[in-house]
C-alpha cells in the first residue's frame, strides 16, 4: 500500500505509538479509502445528471440504477461504478419510456478487447425478445475486429464504413443523428456512416445477417450484450432534441 500521503507524524518508522493514536491512524485511512471509493460514482451523476443538461443533452442513464430501461434476451447488464457492464448474452436493453425521432443520441462507451455490442436505433415496437430488433431496427456496430461491414459506427452488415475511428481500450463518443430517414454515425468526431432509406445497402453475406428492408422514422433504442466473453462499458447515453 502507498503511505506517501501520510504525515510524518504518523508513518516515522521507528516512532511507537500510543493506542489512542493507532485508533486515530486506522480511522484516517478507513475515512479516505471510503472516499475514493464513492468520488467516482459522484462525479458520474454530476456530470451526467448536471453538465449534459447544460449542453442541452437529456440523460437516459442516471449513473445509478436501470431505471427506464428493460432487458430482454439472456444476460443482464448492472451498474458498477457508475457505469452500465454487459454480463452474458445475446441480450438487448432497452429505453421503454417513449421511442424516438428526429434527435441525436450520444452514447460513451468502452470496449477492451474489441468486444463486441451494438446500439439498436429505429426499433418499431416494445422488444419482447432481443431478435426482433436485429430484423426490423437497425443495430450500430461497436466492434473494432471485423470488416468495413461489420466495424464500429455502421449499420451492422448494411454500410460499409466510411473511416474506423474506433479506439476499443478507450473511452469512446458514439453520436448517431437521426434525421426523419437520414442515419448518421460520428464516432470520435469522424463521420463513420450516413445513410438514407432507400440508398443501396450492402448485400447479405452471411446467415445471421439481418434481414434488408426499411426501417420507421419513429422507433425504440436499445443496447446489446452481445455474449459472455464480451465485455463493454457505458459510461453516458444522451439524448438531444434535432427541433430544439
Amino acid at each position: 500500500m502507498d503511505t506517501s500521503w501520510i504525515p510524518p507524524y504518523l508513518a516515522a518508522p521507528r516512532r511507537r505509538l500510543a493506542p489512542l493514536s493507532l485508533f486515530v491512524c486506522a480511522f484516517l485511512l478507513v475515512g479516505c479509502a471510503e472516499e475514493e471509493t464513492a468520488a467516482p460514482l459522484a462525479e458520474s451523476e454530476e456530470r451526467v445528471m448536471e453538465s449534459q443538461e447544460d449542453e442541452g443533452w437529456t440523460p437516459l442513464f442516471n449513473g445509478v440504477s436501470m431505471e427506464g430501461w428493460t432487458h430482454v434476451g439472456d444476460g443482464e447488464f448492472v451498474v458498477e461504478d457508475g457505469q452500465l457492464k454487459t454480463v452474458g448474452g445475446m441480450g438487448l436493453l432497452w429505453y421503454n419510456e417513449r421511442p424516438f425521432r428526429d434527435v441525436m443520441l450520444r452514447v460513451v462507451y468502452r470496449n477492451p478487447d474489441s468486444s463486441n455490442a451494438g446500439v439498436f436505433i429505429r426499433i418499431p415496437e416494445r422488444p419482447t425478445e432481443p431478435w426482433m430488433p436485429v430484423h426490423r431496427g437497425y443495430e450500430v456496430q461497436i466492434d473494432d475486429s471485423e470488416d468495413d461491414t461489420h466495424v464500429t459506427g455502421v449499420l451492422y452488415s448494411m454500410t460499409e464504413a466510411m473511416a474506423r475511428p474506433g479506439q476499443p481500450d478507450q473511452w469512446n463518443v458514439m453520436e448517431i443523428t437521426l434525421d426523419g430517414p437520414r442515419t448518421i454515425v460520428h464516432v470520435n468526431g469522424e463521420l463513420v456512416t450516413d445513410y438514407t432509406e432507400g440508398d443501396p445497402k450492402v448485400e447479405k453475406k452471411n446467415d445471421w445477417d439481418p434481414e434488408r428492408g426499411p426501417r420507421p422514422e419513429e422507433g425504440y433504442i436499445g443496447l446489446q450484450n452481445h455474449g459472455s466473453e464480451d465485455l463493454v462499458l457505458f459510461r453516458e447515453i444522451s439524448v438531444r432534441d434535432l427541433n430544439e
